[in-house]
């Protein structure tokens, strides 16, 4: 059974500026919730306290019923929290099937175990024949594909990920997006941070619109998108409606 990473009234404080305030997050496991707001609306901010970077100063983080706030980003992995980078974290000296099994490091015996499925994954996105290669001679598009592969080797209850498809080749984000659907069907749950609001839009189950660190709108895509207060502040007009123009 998978559990969901919920986070619980958070606030985070940087000086004398709230850059998350009072954000609540409660999807259902296994879902898709997509994240989107204008630049330094907390985003960013909010992901980085899910997954222990930050420790929030109010409230708290759940995965399922346990209280996990103001664990490490290692500890969070160990007990099934993953996360993608806008800039991809790859260790660019070592092959990339090392890059794959750096998540089972702590597993000691049992990480024999795990070399079939970085295999399985590394065919996924394309990249099993450069299994042997340092990542340095992947491009930037592929190393995103690896750190998204990674983020999956140890099956995890959720990934967290920061604009996966910004900047990437149109083939490359079209393999992102049907590996984040492929795993999603698994069971896998994902938060997503993204700029590209129609690609989430059509990926997300929910959706939250986060403002000037606060989360202003919540609720279904195609509702949010419409909501007037997620128009102002970010979208200009609702995704879609210039279309015909």
């Amino acid at each position: 059974m998978r559990s969901a990473l919920a986070a619980e009234g958070i606030r985070k404080r940087f000086g004398g500026l709230w850059a998350v305030d009072g954000v609540t997050l409660r999807p259902e496991p296994s879902s898709i919730v997509g994240l989107i707001g204008p630049n330094g609306s907390g985003k960013t901010t909010l992901l980085n306290v899910l997954n222990g970077v930050y420790k929030p100063d109010e409230g708290r983080v759940l995965l399922g019923d346990v209280d996990v706030t103001g664990r490490s980003p290692h500890q969070l992995a160990a007990a099934g929290v993953s996360r993608t980078f806008q800039t991809p974290r790859v260790f660019k000296s070592v092959t990339v099937m090392e890059n794959m099994l750096t998540p089972t490091l702590h597993l000691h015996g049992r990480r024999a175990g795990f070399v079939d499925r970085a295999n399985q994954l590394l065919e996924l996105v394309n990249l099993i024949d450069k299994r042997d290669q340092a990542a340095s001679e992947l491009s930037g598009g592929q190393q995103k594909l690896l750190e998204f592969a990674r983020a999956l080797v140890t099956d995890p209850h959720v990934v967290l990920m920061d604009e996966p498809f910004a900047g990437v080749h149109p083939t490359i984000k079209e393999v992102l997006q049907g590996r984040i659907l492929a795993a999603n069907e698994e069971g896998t749950g994902f938060i997503i941070v993204s700029h590209e609001v129609p690609d989430l839009i059509a990926m997300s189950e929910w959706l939250v619109c986060m403002d000037q660190g606060s989360a202003i709108s919540e609720g279904l895509p195609t509702d949010v998108q419409q909501d007037d207060q997620v128009v102002t502040a970010y979208l200009g007009q609702p995704v879609g409606a210039g279309d015909d123009q």
